[in-house]
């Protein structure tokens, strides 16, 4: 099951894109309350949105963004049957993938 959940909208020549991504992006600075240790960091370094395979959204972040994030684009453009396809991958390599189908 993909860790991201995209929902699209047309809106008078553009599209809205919403997701929202599983991830625990720990910022490396916080203990863990049992062992006092410190929890590693782990977030996600890259997302890409991609409309019908062109990127439209590349975006390179850092440890400071909450658990679960949730991102919102407005791209010009984009129509119903277009594929949305959005993908991330994290400091540690993981990476994820999903596709959408704008309505």
């Amino acid at each position: 099951m993909s860790s991201i959940k995209i929902r699209s909208k047309r809106l008078d020549g553009s599209t809205q894109i919403r997701t929202l991504i599983t991830h625990p992006m720990a910022t490396g600075r916080f203990r863990d309350p049992d062992t006092n240790e410190y929890i590693p960091e782990h977030f996600i370094q890259e997302l890409t949105v991609k409309l019908n395979n062109e990127i439209v959204v590349s975006n390179t972040m850092a440890a400071g963004i909450s658990k679960n994030p949730f991102f919102s684009f407005l791209i010009h453009g984009g129509e119903s049957g277009d594929t949305i396809s959005i993908s991330w991958v994290d400091n540690l390599g993981n990476q994820d993938a999903a596709e959408s189908i704008i309505k």
